[in-house]
């Protein structure tokens, strides 16, 4: 992850929870200084990812404006255990590490928009999201918004606890080709004594954006088929409190047209996760990735194999 430094502040007024939340991250790389595409700050710049406010009370819900993570595809980014590595972004540069974006689940993003999360009944959430248009290009216009919207159930019983979600997205685009984005999720997640376990599945049209950087949404400028997902186990060992993990995770994308490109982009994902201190993480991983477009005839890169090995420390205060 990016570094980031947050500023927030919450009160209760006339009846009201409210709050505001800013967060400001940058990039721990040098980039490629001199580079077609990369300035003198190493492609490092500053970058304002969360900027809202936010009211309500916990009898009718809470609203929330300005720009947060998106509400589609959310908790599968919230559930990967390389939030905290590099998953499969090692060898791609730039100022942030993937996770398993593009080779698992789609980007949920940081996104303007108006937000309601309704109060949790029983463990049961609604939450609905109007949100800016995600453009694949300038040669298509913003007219349009993009909603999305969640329901979660949070359980616990017999020690076992976890979380099932299902999430939806649509958005049209209009421009050099006119057509609506749309997909749905579902996914599940269980914890006992340590161990942890997620899956997730996710399915749609005009999601991914495998041709320019895989996850991004919208970027293919088109209404290609999409699908995927990841599992993942994780276990925490006793006393020592290492944290072992390992996950498989695919993401398939074939162009509208059927020709054009027809890309599956699957890796492998095995993690070692060490708290030194309380807010002091040390961290090893390693990551096996293969991208093949099928549809690549001739000369064209049909296939792609990246491995990746990865040791850092990430801290938390």
């Amino acid at each position: 992850m990016p570094a980031a430094f947050g500023i927030g502040a919450k009160t209760r007024q006339n009846d009201l929870d409210i709050a505001f939340q800013f967060s400001f991250f940058t990039g721990t790389s040098s980039g490629e200084n001199g580079v077609a595409g990369y300035g003198a700050a190493g492609n490092n710049t500053l970058n304002i990812r969360q900027a809202f406010l936010s009211f309500g009370d916990a009898s009718w819900g809470t609203i929330k404006a300005g720009r947060d993570l998106g509400v589609f595809g959310s908790d599968a980014i919230l559930s990967d255990m390389t939030l905290l590595g590099v998953g499969v972004g090692g060898p791609a540069g730039g100022s942030s590490t993937l996770g398993r974006i593009g080779s698992g689940y789609i980007y949920a993003d940081w996104k303007g928009q108006i937000q309601y999360a309704s109060p949790i009944f029983n463990g049961f959430q609604v939450t609905g999201a109007v949100v800016e248009n995600f453009r694949p290009g300038s040669a298509y216009n913003k007219d349009n918004l993009g909603y999305e919207a969640k329901a979660t159930y949070d359980f616990a019983a017999n020690d076992v606890t976890g979380r099932v979600w299902v999430s939806g997205i649509t958005q049209k685009s209009e421009g050099t080709n006119n057509y609506t984005s749309r997909g749905f999720d579902v996914g599940a997640k269980a914890s006992y004594a340590g161990a942890s376990v997620v899956g997730y599945y996710y399915d749609g049209e005009g999601l991914d954006g495998q041709t320019v950087l895989g996850g991004l949404f919208n970027a293919n400028g088109q209404k290609s088929k999409d699908s995927g997902g990841y599992v993942q186990a994780t276990f925490a060992v006793p006393t020592i409190g290492t944290k072992l993990g390992a996950s498989w995770g695919v993401s398939n994308s074939k162009a509208a047209n059927g020709t054009s490109f027809d890309i599956e982009n699957e890796s492998w994902i095995v993690g070692a996760y060490h708290p030194l201190t309380k807010s002091l993480n040390l961290v090893a991983e390693y990551t096996q990735q293969e991208i093949k477009n099928n549809a690549a005839t001739g000369s064209a890169v049909k296939k792609t194999e990246n491995d990746t090995i990865s040791l850092g420390a990430i801290l938390f205060f």
